[in-house]
């Protein structure tokens, strides 16, 4: 099998197509010991959560921008919005997409360390391992923000890979560490003295606790003046979108999917699994939605209530991934999203580097020229992701999986 190993940003502790747990090189660690296999079940669904969260990254987004203009109605127009962030306080579906990719690297992880965190093998591998990954994973991520052009005063220091990394490594690290409920109260203080943080605290530029807005929250004070190089300016403007304090509650982000994937990982009924993440999921986004009023739900910010708004749909969506693909066992329509989720890490890096849309124009610039305004941008888009699609499919044909 042609594999660049690594383990993943998400898709780490899934290896080949029948592996379940992903492994270190084969240097890494000695071999287990023998005995009875008690390596977890491989959960397909969750390949295919990650993949149908891809989707939007890879250009999924632009496509339904693109309908929905098309469409040109009043409730187009509804759905369309869903596609956009949010400026600032509220909930919109495209703000689901990050919160959700850090719950599948939290879902996983259960199934990657358990037999570290009961002792069956000896933790230091794991610790060797889980420094590995998030070293690798700083690695790609500043030369995905191009620290190889040696511009320090103008490198953006925080990212999404970098969120992922540090958000990964605080959640092993505590679940290798502790039980179940130690995972819980771990979670709940991070989102209660996130609360306090910002709620007791006086904003530096105002002298307001509890100021949430844009301009003077204390947040985006300190990415302003602790951060160093460049701040991301596209969402947010004035802290950067994955700046430092912000990250400490997507580590409550992660453990909730750490929770869930603990839920699917016990020796409960399929039925009862999915009855309990949808019920966990319910419950948490309305927790979420009674925290607004006096903690907003602002995702720039990744506040508390943002965080169990979008921890609570994250279950949803595991909870009927998983009834439907691997309860009900109805597969063939997943294929599609298992593809692009098997090789996550490797279809966001290759995004900056492999020009797609070049590709697409090669074959597609005498029909684009063809067609009324209207359907350029949908047929562009199908193609961009076609190619995309296929790029990956060559990678999952040939056996070819990056992970971290």
């Amino acid at each position: 099998m042609t594999d660049i190993q690594s383990d993943a940003i998400g898709d780490e502790f899934h290896e080949a197509p029948d592996e379940a747990v992903a492994t270190a090189t084969a240097t890494a660690e000695p071999p287990p010991t023998p005995g009875p296999s008690t390596k977890p079940p491989r959960l397909v669904s969750i390949d295919a959560l990650r993949g149908f969260d891809m989707f939007w990254i890879i250009g999924g987004d632009s496509l339904a921008r693109a309908l929905c203009k098309w469409w040109a109605t009043p409730e187009a127009a509804a759905i369309g919005e869903q596609f956009h962030h949010v400026e600032w306080e509220g909930f919109r579906f495209y703000d689901l997409i990050f919160p959700l990719f850090l719950f599948v690297v939290g879902a996983v992880i259960p199934f990657s360390l358990k037999k570290y965190q009961t002792g069956e093998h000896p933790r230091k591998f794991a610790v060797v391992r889980t420094v590995r990954r998030v070293a690798l994973l700083l690695l790609l991520a500043f030369l995905y923000n191009h620290v190889q052009r040696w511009d320090f005063a103008n490198l953006r220091y925080a990212g999404v890979l970098q969120r992922i990394a540090i958000c990964y490594g605080i959640a092993a690290f505590i679940y290798m560490f502790t039980k179940t409920r130690g995972q819980v109260v771990a979670a709940v203080a991070i989102l209660l003295g996130y609360w306090a943080l910002l709620g007791l605290v006086p904003a530096p530029e105002t002298g307001i606790r509890g100021d949430y807005s844009k301009e003077t929250n204390l947040s985006g004070w300190v990415d302003r003046h602790v951060l160093p190089g460049r701040i991301f300016q596209s969402y947010y403007g004035y802290g950067d979108n994955e700046g430092i304090l912000s990250t400490v509650p997507a580590v409550a982000t992660t453990l909730i999917g750490v929770l869930a994937g603990e839920w699917l990982l016990s020796s409960r009924g399929g039925g009862i699994k999915v009855v309990g993440l949808l019920a966990a999921g319910v419950v948490s986004v309305a927790a979420g939605y009674g925290w607004n009023p006096y903690f907003p739900i602002i995702k720039n910010l990744w506040t508390s209530s943002f965080v169990l708004v979008a921890g609570g749909f994250s279950m949803l969506l595991l909870g009927l991934f998983y009834l439907v693909i691997d309860v009900w066992r109805l597969r063939g329509w997943s294929f599609f999203f298992v593809v692009i989720g098997m090789n996550a890490i490797t279809i966001y890096m290759a995004q900056s580097v492999i020009p797609f849309g070049e590709i697409r124009d090669f074959f597609l610039e005498g029909t684009l020229k063809l067609l009324s305004d209207p359907v350029v941008p949908i047929v562009a888009a199908v193609g961009t992701l076609a190619v995309k699609w296929l790029f990956l499919y060559h990678l999952y044909r040939t056996k070819t999986f990056l992970r971290v």
